[in-house]
């Protein structure tokens, strides 16, 4: 009798757990991830995202309609499948942009964390300016791969690649510059943080 009541003071725990991580997830999801930023960075986030939803549902409506016509009048549009493929880096390196400005990009805090704050915080500087070099290394190789192929065209819309290979350039662009805003904001976070209190 006691073991039962147990188990179910454990499953109502339990229970009670499950809804306070079902609460927790949905008011992080629904939080503004802008909040407390400066006016000019969220309208340059806002601008990103709206960017960002546009080709989104770009992408997703070329490939309804494909779909839709497949199954409805047996006739596909090869040209939507092109312009698919031409949008995605445009996808990726905004959805990237914009990950790096919100400090959601994946990163591996947990060895980071055990070391005191003087260092972690040189560690994360340190991790900031390697990651804003290597994209600028990105942009680099990726502009003479836009000046070499730049110049060719789609197939079947007759675009030049240069519009959509574009993106491998700006987008490594501005990730690397992103990175390197990080690390100003965090050195001044730092300076803040280090002032008397007057």
């Amino acid at each position: 009798m006691a073991s039962t009541r147990k188990d179910q003071d454990e499953e109502a725990g339990l229970a009670d757990l499950a809804q306070q991580i079902d609460k927790a997830t949905k008011a992080a999801d629904l939080q503004d991830p802008d909040e407390g930023r400066s006016l000019p960075d969220r309208i340059i986030n806002k601008i990103v995202e709206v960017a960002g939803v546009a080709v989104l549902l770009t992408i997703v409506g070329l490939v309804f309609f494909n779909a839709t016509g497949r199954y409805t009048i047996g006739r596909t549009f090869i040209w939507g499948d092109e312009m698919v493929l031409s949008l995605l880096p445009w996808l990726g390196m905004l959805g990237m942009f914009l990950s790096i400005r919100r400090r959601q990009i994946i990163r591996i805090d947990y060895f980071v964390g055990l070391f005191p704050p003087r260092l972690r915080q040189f560690l994360s500087i340190l991790g900031s300016l390697m990651a804003a070099g290597v994209f600028v290394w990105l942009a680099i190789v990726s502009l003479e791969y836009l000046q070499f192929f730049g110049g060719d065209r789609t197939i079947y819309l007759r675009l030049r690649r240069g519009w959509f290979q574009s993106a491998l350039v700006i987008g490594p662009a501005l990730a690397a510059l992103a990175y390197v805003l990080m690390v100003v904001e965090d050195l001044r976070a730092s300076r803040r943080a280090e002032r008397p209190p007057t």
